[in-house]
């Protein structure tokens, strides 16, 4: 399979890929920026062109979302060819044990602190200086933002996206579609949709 890249989006964590990959010496392996062709302008981004989603080529580049919406970025992954590969990014600087299990498409950017017995699903990422305790989990489509601490035995969902510098106490229960505002901190098991705010976090909405 070749080494080539496409990037799928053109927003900020798009650009954050790009970094990734310049930062693992991969950044003359990108080929192109793609967005949806509803909304497609020709242009360039980091010297790389933008290109309609239609326009990848999946038996010639490997693919990377780079959305950070999590919904989004698994409505990029269904509509993609079945036959796309997925790229898994691991910055250099992160530190991630071998008793880390990543998904298909995930990123690790840079700082990040994983440590031992954790699953993280496909197309997650975790930004930068996050840190994972151990025997966490994490579902596909996962986004946990800058410096948020997460304590040993957490079990996220799918979809789940954690706003910076959150906080979660040890031994919790995440479940599928929440939201975690900046800042928060989670000391109780989260069994129902939605946004949650604030010390100690609650649901809002």
């Amino acid at each position: 399979m070749t080494d080539a890249v496409a990037i799928f989006g053109t927003g900020g964590f798009a650009r954050e890929v790009a970094c990734v990959l310049h930062d693992l010496g991969r950044g003359d392996r990108i080929v192109a920026f793609h967005e949806p062709d509803d909304v497609f302008e020709a242009r360039e981004l980091l010297g790389v062109p933008v290109l309609p989603q239609s326009a990848f080529e999946p038996t010639r580049q490997r693919a990377v979302i780079g959305i950070g919406n999590p919904a989004i970025r698994e409505k990029v992954a269904i509509e993609l060819p079945p036959e796309t590969v997925f790229d898994t990014l691991v910055h250099p600087t992160a530190v991630m044990s071998q008793w880390v299990a990543l998904g298909e498409g995930s990123v690790i950017c840079a700082g990040a602190v994983l440590t031992c017995q954790i699953t993280i699903g496909k197309h997650c990422q975790l930004n930068l200086n996050a840190t994972v305790g151990h025997d966490c989990t994490f579902g596909d489509f996962c986004t946990v933002a800058p410096g948020t601490n997460i304590s040993g035995n957490v079990d996220f969902g799918t979809r789940i996206d954690v706003g910076t510098q959150a906080a979660f106490r040890q031994h919790l229960r995440i479940c599928d579609d929440v939201v975690i505002g900046m800042g928060a901190v989670v000391v109780k098991d989260i069994v129902e949709p939605g946004t949650y705010v604030g010390v100690p976090a609650k649901k809002v909405g």
